[in-house]
């Protein structure tokens, strides 16, 4: 009996981290994915040019940029919680349609030039494993999979794949292991900020803060909060604008979770590119998929394979969450109905944009622009955007009479505003670099 009971408690004993894992893998959703998101094809070529340019000299950028990110996220995330409504929703109902119209069309233009962006990125990731594959036959196959399995695959699902693709981004951080690292000037390089104030890397730092903190994420967060409400049943505004401690709590640990994910697969993308290409004098990387290539002669064929294939893995989920938010951002600033969890008959207008931006983002790749230019204008076109958007997201959020009592508190719209002034003064010397 003793022997038994010994064996009862060295199971259980074993079981306890197994469930504790599984209990906060539960907890985990729109904020994890979110955050996967977040590091999409764009974002990797702008980590990788900046390793490749610049060694770990950035690499406190994905340090500084977590909390930062983060506060916006949760904040997006509440104002979903709280209200019942996406971001585009709200701002119809609090602010003019100026604003309204604006912030919407800009992320549609801003999402379908990533999108096109994301999709050639994926397609030349795959012809490093298969060179006589057609780019356009892989541009187009990539674009119509995507479509369908978020045309018809339903949101309780969907959720699922998306939540278990965003582990694909731990390839980035096998990479890093696979490559030998002078992990001492790495951390001091991650904890002790340097900028020159070049063009160039006043240029970049627009893109990294446009590719982190971006305005797609912001409406995506917002409506994915609004959609596992509707998952449990809380199918209207008044059932859904309920929220409680445990919910709010919940959505914070989602949130911090998924931002710190995000930042942390940058930090190694820029550590492996720096530590391989920068250190090889290989500074003019042009394309996501050129770094993944030149890692194999110094690296070796599985730090290469796993940089490649994380390419395409990551733009299969971020290219969805591109077009989707669009798409809630639309039809929520029209008044049409939306929502993943609707069936394409119910909300054909709000699929409707999902095609339309996928189609153009599809279109770009046969206009012949430049593969980096495209990728990094695209990360900087987010950044410039961003801080239009951010405007009504941290005043939606901090608003008491909107929030009641789950709004922002003051030290979060500080840093709101804080993330705002700083990416206009980004996008500003950015922009002026273009030309003078």
């Amino acid at each position: 009996m003793d022997i038994e009971k010994i064996e009862q408690q060295t199971i259980e004993t074993l079981d306890k981290p197994i469930k504790k894992a599984r209990d906060y893998w539960h907890l985990l959703g729109p904020g994890l994915t979110t955050g996967a998101a977040d590091d999409d094809p764009s974002g990797i070529a702008t980590y990788s040019q900046t390793g490749a340019q610049y060694g770990f000299n950035m690499l406190w950028l994905a340090v500084f940029t977590f909390p930062l990110m983060a506060v916006v996220q949760e904040m997006c995330a509440r104002i979903g919680l709280v209200t019942g409504r996406g971001l585009a929703a709200n701002i119809r109902l609090h602010y003019s349609k100026g604003m309204l119209y604006a912030s919407a069309l800009l992320l549609f233009a801003a999402n379908t030039f990533n999108i096109g962006a994301d999709l050639g990125a994926m397609a030349k990731a795959a012809q490093l494993f298969w060179p006589r594959l057609n780019f356009a036959g892989l541009v187009l196959l990539l674009a119509g999979l995507m479509l369908l399995m978020q045309i018809f695959i339903s949101y309780g699902k969907y959720a699922k794949y998306l939540k278990w693709l965003s582990l694909t981004l731990l390839a980035y951080i096998a990479t890093a292991f696979a490559v030998h690292i002078n992990w001492q000037q790495a951390l001091m390089a991650g904890l002790v900020p340097r900028l020159s104030f070049g063009r160039q890397e006043i240029f970049l730092l627009c893109g990294i803060l446009g590719t982190t903190i971006s305005p797609y994420l912001f409406f995506w967060q917002t409506s994915q909060e609004v959609e596992e409400k509707i998952l449990q049943g809380q199918t209207t505004i008044k059932q859904r604008q309920v929220a409680d401690k445990p919910t709010i709590n919940n959505m914070r640990f989602d949130v911090w979770f998924g931002m710190f994910f995000s930042n942390l697969v940058m930090f190694f993308i820029i550590l492996t590119c720096g530590a391989v290409l920068f250190s090889h004098g290989l500074t003019d990387i042009q394309t996501a998929e050129q770094a993944a290539a030149a890692l194999e002669p110094f690296a070796g064929r599985y730090a290469f394979s796993l940089f490649a294939v994380g390419i395409i893995s990551v733009g299969i989920l971020a290219v969805p969450v591109l077009a989707g938010s669009a798409s809630y951002a639309i039809s929520e600033a029209f008044g049409w109905k939306e929502g993943l969890y609707r069936k394409f008959r119910q909300a054909e207008a709000f699929y409707g944009i999902i095609i339309l931006a996928m189609a153009l983002g599809l279109l770009m790749n046969f206009l012949g622009l430049d593969a980096i230019k495209t990728l990094i204008y695209a990360a900087v076109l987010n950044g410039i955007i961003a801080p239009i958007v951010l405007i009504p997201v941290v005043q939606i959020s901090g608003n008491k009479k909107i929030m009641g009592q789950w709004r922002s508190g003051n030290l979060a719209t500080v840093v709101g505003w804080a993330t705002i002034l700083l990416m206009i003064s980004a996008g500003a010397v950015a922009v002026a670099g273009l030309f003078f």
